[in-house]
């Protein structure tokens, strides 16, 4: 469900750590519970000789697509088997010489590291900013076909569709071009949306079409938003309108009903269906709502004078290309990171004409990328061999341009929260990642027989995780008089927190130990944007007197 921060005062944030486990003694023990499946008994038992390393991953979606996974376990199968243009050292300092490799220092050591290509930025007079990309030459998808920069192009126009509906956010970079490109394209969803529901106006879509969607609207989309509203209702809501700015969504009119709701939503996200399935309160828009009226959201219809490609994005050679952005940006950088999908795979090499604005597929239709999800392809570390019975198995790609794996084979393996300490234990699992805790530590501690990181059984190693925990109050349960609007509550509601805040420290170390430390905003530490305290305006959470 999605938090309730809209009606709650934060108080404090704590970093977490995630703890990194392996086992000491490999998964090649005969150790398995009895609970343990057939493959994975047999996976374990014959690690020794086959050079199998099992991980544990929390649940797989199974959308192994470079172009559409979401979860973060089937990010981690791509992970290990795509390429990405640009990669990153161990601080998260973009690599911009990865062809001749960058040495750089880390805890008093230093890494040489090696990347799938160059990258130089230039900040231009008129206030543009050029990435002269350089591929090299040499690189292969595990198919044994070549990687070149067209590729790269393939992947960048997915990724910018008017429809692409995926976790890739570069659409939202400045990129010189891209607004007229997307904005020559609507969805279908979105023009029906946007025309209401007594238009007559049949330019960009059918009637049928019309009634299909809107019949879908006021049914399983009315539900959709109900849940929502059944579930504020439960925490201290009074009507839709209530429900919805707790939600958060504001500005709803005092008599708003679930539909208006729902097309409040649907407005967040320019009509995406997918996409507002982030707001489900249990049932998913797509169990609710026809197949083909899901689909609108991801059909494109040409509005206006159709822009056949972006403008700054230009091949300049098999392995070279510029893109140019209309402004510099902090992000754009970043966005570079993106995986390479191989063109002969996930598009159409005949729909590929670069100097007749064809990329690989019609723009406005992914439906042929989208339909590659269950089996990845990619140049990566390792290649996809299949995905059964909740273990995704990995083979190591002996054309990797770094050089082949040192380990033959991976297995990730879905595994519960509760495995995850007892499965390495057992010999089942090598390398897994429990949530960390001081119980945690405790019992890590009596396994091994020893206090610490490393011993017999288990080696642990804490890691930041990019999360943060935080106090909350309830506004419908702390207030003055039963009014929680009023200035008396609020200031109530404030001074409960500002006395909380200033006994941070000792809440969360009597609690987390070592294992957390304090931050001031509500962004873990682990993110590149979070504030650090020598900047400039860094301030302590709640450390203002009242006026």
């Amino acid at each position: 469900m999605k938090n309730t921060k809209q009606v709650i005062a934060l108080a404090s944030a704590a970093a977490l750590s995630v703890s990194v486990l392996a086992g000491c003694g490999g998964a090649a023990s005969d150790a398995t519970s009895e609970s343990t499946s057939t493959a994975t008994a047999e996976a374990s038992n014959t690690a020794a000789s086959d050079g199998t390393l099992v991980l544990a991953e929390t649940g797989f979606e199974g959308k192994f697509s470079p172009v559409f996974a979401s979860s973060a376990s089937d990010q981690d199968v791509i992970d290990l088997t795509q390429l990405g243009l640009l990669g990153a050292d161990r601080k998260g300092e973009m690599i911009l010489n990865g062809i001749e490799g960058e040495t750089r220092e880390y805890n008093g050591t230093d890494y040489t590291y090696y990347g799938t290509s160059d990258c130089v930025v230039t900040e231009n007079d008129d206030g543009t900013v050029t990435y002269d990309i350089k591929l090299r030459d040499d690189l292969k998808f595990s198919d044994g076909e070549p990687v070149t920069i067209d590729d790269v192009i393939f992947s960048m126009y997915v990724f910018l569709d008017p429809t692409y509906d995926g976790s890739v956010t570069m659409y939202s970079t400045p990129i010189v071009g891209l607004e007229e490109y997307r904005n020559s394209m609507s969805t279908l969803s979105k023009l029906i949306a946007e025309a209401g529901e007594d238009n007559t106006d049949y330019t960009n879509f059918t009637e049928e079409q019309q009634k299909a969607f809107w019949d879908a609207v006021n049914d399983g989309g009315v539900k959709f938003a109900q849940e929502i509203v059944d579930t504020m209702l439960e925490n201290g809501a009074t009507d839709v309108a209530s429900a919805a700015a707790g939600w958060g969504f504001d500005g709803l009119a005092a008599d708003a009903t679930a539909k208006d709701f729902f097309l409040a939503i649907g407005a967040q996200y320019d009509w995406s269906f997918s996409a507002m399935e982030a707001e489900s309160a249990g049932s998913a828009l797509s169990e609710l709502i026809p197949e083909d009226v899901y689909a609108y959201s991801t059909t494109g219809v040409n509005v206006g004078n159709a822009v056949a490609n972006v403008a700054g994005i230009v091949k300049t050679g098999d392995y070279s290309m510029t893109l140019t952005t209309s402004e510099l940006s902090t992000t754009m950088i970043y966005q570079l990171q993106m995986p390479i999908a191989p063109l002969h795979y996930y598009g159409d090499e005949s729909l590929y004409d670069y100097d007749n604005n064809s990329f690989g597929f019609v723009k406005g239709d992914l439906s042929g990328v989208r339909s590659k999800t269950s089996a990845p392809l990619g140049g990566g570390m390792f290649t996809f061999s299949k995905y059964s019975d909740g273990v995704v198995y990995l083979d190591a790609n002996p054309d990797y341009f770094n050089g082949a794996p040192k380990v033959a084979h991976i297995n990730m393996k879905e595994t519960q929260e509760a495995d995850k300490i007892t499965g390495v234990q057992a010999g089942t699992i090598d390398i897994s990642d429990p949530s960390y805790s001081l119980e945690v530590a405790d019992q890590i501690a009596d396994i091994n027989g020893v206090e610490g990181e490393d011993g017999p059984v288990i080696t642990t190693r804490l890691k930041d995780y990019r999360g943060y925990g935080y106090i909350a109050l309830s506004a419908k349960n702390v207030n003055v008089g039963g009014d929680p609007a009023s200035q008396a509550s609020k200031d109530l509601r404030k001074a409960i927190m500002t006395v909380i805040a200033a006994y941070r420290d000792e809440g969360i170390d009597s609690y987390y130990g070592d294992t957390a430390t304090v931050i001031n905003y509500p962004m873990s530490n682990t993110s590149w944007a979070a504030p650090s305290v020598t900047d400039d305006g860094y301030q302590i959470a709640y450390s203002t007197d009242v006026d």
